[in-house]
């Protein structure tokens, strides 16, 4: 198809994915949503939307968020019993020290709530560590994989399984017995050592070894919650090291020095929005959706998490728009925030736009909407998609990446993939989907982690991901029906409908 052919050229050959996402990284910094790194970049977009010729460009508001935050300064060292300065990154939404503060850390040997009692009136000026049996385990793996033909071949064999619900309740209630306890021990802790005036407490991640720190939120956001106790995230071999001085009764001192800010002046969430107008009398008031999250956690500049999916999608709408092709159909971009606090964006734009999965009463666009195409796995190449147990649309798909099978795309498989933005589409009926991706090192080393940077991207399998992207999305617009639908799902009162 001569459509194809320009889609390849202007993917492979005369890419600016690259250009795209640094400006969505080392540009805007990082994304939390609502910060004013995440309006760097929304603003980015849209104004280079606009400036590729699509319309309707926007930063669309779907719902109350809260408030957002921004570190601003960020320093600790051991001082005692030697001088090291440690890896450190303190979660979200937390408050600062309010200046230098040379403190004692205490450690705290609680087992629950009622062990809290030993600690009373002696947490003032201290930070806080607590004690576990975490151990430090060399991987012998490495921390970039593709997948192999063995294994998508076993994707793609799987066959639908029926869902146990009851099962699942099961395992739920598991993990809220085995970590509800936990959970309570450390909202207590925190609310005493706020009450007490400690300095901090430390955290950290059994992964989060070798230079690599996980980190997320450290507490609610809403706009009346109160500002969280400070969190400090630090590598788990530095964390050992203090655990293994105060069992030996060798007094440990730390300099700690956070700086935080928080905004509440505007407490909407906004998404980006823009749209290539169809062209067919008939059927450019129906619509196709491309999108992923910009939003990103405070480690680093979110780049595999998912600046690498907005710049993906920015980069396919460029192919469409350069290549000259005509949708028949109105393509519409989202880039989503809200996404790592559970989907909000996309949730509330699904909600206003076409229905409310609480009741599933349906607005008269969601009759003229043909699909969702998410990205949201990193920046490995795309390998095939993942159907969403919508089975009609198997043979589609074969025939779309029949052009890009030796591009190594052509994995087809039943399974459901969740934690990203297609859910907020399937929750209501419609078609959405997230293509399948090499993991690279997105589960071992870049996901919500501090090296999740610009360096981490691969250029060639951005470019790919891109072309097959905007093949995608330009043959939904052209097809002659909407792509298949499941079977409409039952309304979900007080659920969020996946």
């Amino acid at each position: 198809m001569a459509a194809m052919g320009k889609i390849r050229t202007e993917g492979l050959e005369h890419s600016q994915v690259m250009d795209i996402i640094f400006h969505l990284t080392d540009a805007s910094g990082p994304r939390l949503t609502g910060s004013p790194g995440y309006f760097r970049a929304a603003n980015y977009a849209k104004e280079t939307l606009t400036g590729w010729g699509l319309v309707n460009s926007m930063l669309d508001p779907w719902g109350g968020f809260g408030k957002s935050w921004e570190l601003q300064k960020s320093y600790l060292a051991l001082t005692a019993p030697y001088y090291k300065p440690l890896n450190a990154f303190p979660k979200a939404w937390v408050a600062g020290t309010r200046g230098l503060k040379s403190a004692d850390v205490i450690l705290i040997a609680a087992k629950d709530s009622a062990g809290l009692d030993a600690y009373r009136g002696k947490l003032h000026d201290k930070i806080l560590i607590l004690d576990h049996n975490d151990v430090y385990k060399q991987s012998f793996k490495p921390d970039a994989t593709r997948y192999t033909d063995t294994e998508l071949d076993s994707m793609a064999a799987l066959t639908p399984q029926p869902v146990d619900t009851a099962a699942q309740r099961r395992r739920r209630e598991q993990f809220l017995r085995q970590g509800g306890g936990q959970q309570r021990m450390l909202a207590t802790l925190r609310q005493l050592a706020k009450d007490e005036g400690a300095v901090a407490i430390l955290s950290d991640v059994v992964r989060g070894h070798d230079g690599t720190l996980f980190v997320q939120g450290g507490g609610t956001y809403k706009t009346t919650d109160p500002e969280n106790f400070t969190d400090i995230v630090i590598e788990l071999e530095d964390y050992n090291t203090i655990l293994r001085l105060l069992k030996a009764n060798i007094p440990v001192k730390l300099d700690a020095d956070v700086k935080t800010k928080f905004y509440s002046q505007d407490t909407t969430g906004y998404n980006v929005i823009a749209e290539i107008p169809g062209t067919d009398p008939t059927l450019k008031d129906e619509v196709v959706m491309l999108g992923g999250h910009l939003d990103s956690w405070q480690g680093a500049t979110g780049a595999t998490d998912n600046a690498a999916g907005s710049a993906v999608m920015l980069e396919a709408i460029r192919i469409l728009k350069t290549t000259g092709l005509q949708p028949k159909r109105t393509i519409r971009i989202a880039l989503w925030s809200g996404e790592e606090e559970g989907l909000l964006g996309s949730r509330g734009y699904v909600k206003k736009t076409f229905a409310d999965p609480a009741t599933m009463q349906l607005t008269p666009a969601h009759a003229k909407f043909s699909s969702y195409f998410n990205i949201d796995n990193g920046t490995g190449k795309v390998r095939g998609i993942y159907l969403q147990g919508n089975e009609a649309c198997r043979h589609i798909f074969e025939q779309w990446f029949a052009p890009f099978n030796d591009l190594g795309a052509k994995t087809i498989t039943i399974s459901n993939t969740g934690g990203t933005d297609h859910l907020s589409f399937d929750a209501v009926g419609l078609p959405g989907f997230q293509f399948i991706q090499d993991p690279i090192e997105y589960d071992t080393r870049t996901h919500h982690s501090t090296d999740d940077s610009y360096d981490h991207v691969i250029e060639e399998d951005m470019k790919q991901m891109a072309t097959i992207v905007a093949a995608f999305v330009y043959d939904a617009a052209q097809r002659a029906d909407k792509l298949p639908r499941k079977e409409l799902p039952a309304p979900r009162p007080g659920g969020r409908g996946f």
